[in-house]
Formats: C-alpha cells, structure tokens, sequence
C-alpha cells in the first residue's frame, strides 16, 4: 500500500510510519519540517496546496494526524493555533482529496476521546456516548478541547468524497515506549516516587497500548464497512488511583506521593501545559471495535503497562528495579 500521513511527524505518526514501513508499505510523511527518515518525508504547511498533492493522488490511505500540540498553556494565541491548525488542514485536504481521480480509498482523520463529557457514572461508546461541552462546573480549558473536536468533526464530514470512505479516530492517549512520550513523562514520576494517586484519582483513564493501537488502524483500513466516529481505546478505562498504582507496581516502586488536584494544576504550570489530561474523565470504550470482533492484545492496564516497562527498558538500554512479585 502506498500511505500519506500528513502531520506525522509526533510520536503517533512515527509509530506508525514505523509500522507501515516495517510491512512493506510505501509510506510518505508531510511535515512543517521534515527530517531524514528510513521513509519519505516531504513539506507541506498544512494550508495551502502544494506539490504533495501528487503524492496522495497516487496513494491508497490518508492518515491526517495534523495539528499544533496541546502540551502548552491554552493563551489567546496557543488556543487560536490549537485550533487553526487542525481546522485548516482538514479543510485542505477535504478540497484537495474531492477533486483528485484517483484519490484514496480510505481517509483516517485524528480526532479524540475527549469529545465526551466527564463521565464517572458511565462508560461512553460511539453509540450512546454523550458529547462534552458547557456542563456545570466545567473548566474552560475542557470546553475549548471539546470545542476543538467538534469543530474538526464537522468540517472532516462536511465535504462529501465519493472515491473515499472516512473515518475519525476519537483515539484515547495511545502510549508507547519511546522517550518523550506520555508513557515517558508518567514512568519518570512513578520512578521518582511522585507516580501517586492524582487528583481526586476517581477520574477515569482512557488508554491503549501502542501494538492495538496499530492493529485497530490496519482493521480500519481493511473493512470498507467501517466509516464514522471510532473509538480507539482499551476496552477497560480504570479509575486514577488503580491506573497509577498499576503503573508503579509495574517499575517495582511501593510508593507515589499523591498529588492532590491543586498540586497537579501547579505541576501543570511548571511545566507549560494544561491539567485536563490528569483532571478529566475519560471513561470511553470501543463500542464498534468490539462489535467487529476486534480482540485486545492488551485489554489490562497491569499487563500493557509491565509490557511498556520492559520495552522502555529495552529502548533505552537501561535495567533498572525489576517489579516485585
């Protein structure tokens, strides 16, 4: 197959690049900045049409994953990029993509399982999931995130392409063993003993493993009778406090310093981001996924996360306390 994703160049885009590529398939990344890589890396800056354009006329699968990160502070200006970015290049590519002959034949658009409501009574699927914004109480920080993906959403479905079935990926944090990663940041708490309970620790976490994360996109791909909101995320979104101690069992540490939430919100200013990540709950679970007898390879947060650890350990080339028993 021959796959162009644009905006590939975060750890969600490598990965998989790096999965395509290991298959044999043809793959192209579009980037603000390319960098020498073992595939095809090209410019585009996400608004305007450029030569690029010949590269999707000849693919089989778009894989739009663009957009400015959402690791900063939620200013005037970081909001307004936020936000642009993802609007501008959905709708560049919508206008391109329907006018091509030969266009792909399946178009994966990133998305997110923050879409829904904070939701601690309920799990939230495709089909009775109960969409975020303007609930009592909520952050405006967690209005705007909602607001983000509705917006996408609705500009990804609204030009109608014929040649190209669409699908949005409402994708829950997908966490692999690279540096940098959010795996990488938590893993660095937990190892230091401040991977405690956060927040109130009741918020529920929404996750999937790096390899199913991969696989349900290789699903995706294959079955023409998929279109639409997907959920990609385990099937079993834990509670903080389980999350988190699930995660220092797995690195052999007994304790984490809990971080109650006015602590998270000053850790979330120290570091130049945003504390919905840890704050929100995101109780969503595969609804179609599971109908289409997709099978986890990792449906517990326990087993994924001792299987992240040795592959950290691995990638690094460190060994360090080995869990307990």
């Amino acid at each position: 197959m021959k796959i162009v994703i644009p905006g590939g160049s975060g750890q969600v885009g490598h990965m998989l690049a790096r999965h395509f590529h290991a298959h044999g398939d043809t793959v192209t990344l579009l980037s603000r900045n390319p960098k020498p890589a073992p595939w095809r890396s090209i410019s585009w800056d996400g608004a305007t049409p450029g030569a690029w354009i010949a590269d999707l006329e000849q693919s089989d699968v778009c894989i739009n994953l663009s957009g400015r990160s959402v690791n900063c502070r939620y200013t005037a200006a970081n909001r307004r990029a936020i936000y642009d970015s993802r609007i501008q290049s959905t709708r560049l590519l919508n206008q391109v993509v329907a006018s091509l002959q030969s266009a792909p034949r399946v178009w994966l658009n990133a998305s997110t399982a923050t879409i829904y409501r904070h939701a601690l009574d309920r799990p939230m699927d495709e089909a009775t999931g109960e969409l975020g914004g303007g609930e009592p109480g909520a952050p405006d920080t967690w209005n705007f995130s909602i607001d983000v993906a509705k917006g996408r959403e609705d500009e990804f479905f609204a030009t109608t392409t014929p040649l190209t079935r669409k699908i949005a990926l409402r994708s829950a944090i997908t966490f692999g063993a690279e540096r940098g990663g959010v795996f990488d940041v938590l893993s660095g708490l937990a190892r230091r003993g401040l991977g405690g309970t956060q927040g109130p620790g009741t918020q529920f976490v929404s996750w999937i493993h790096e390899t199913d994360f991969v696989r349900a996109i290789d699903l995706l791909i294959d079955r023409d009778d998929f279109s639409g909101m997907v959920n990609l995320a385990s099937p079993n979104p834990l509670p903080n406090s389980e999350f988190m101690r699930a995660l220092r069992e797995a690195w052999g540490v007994g304790f984490g310093l809990p971080s109650p939430r006015w602590a998270v919100e000053i850790g979330a200013w120290l570091m130049g981001t945003e504390s919905e990540l840890v704050l929100k709950s995101r109780r969503v679970v595969p609804g179609r996924l599971l109908e289409a007898g997709f099978r986890f390879q990792f449906a517990e947060w326990p087993f994924a996360a001792r299987d992240l650890v040795e592959r950290w350990r691995r990638n690094c080339g460190l060994v360090l306390a080995q869990p307990r028993d």
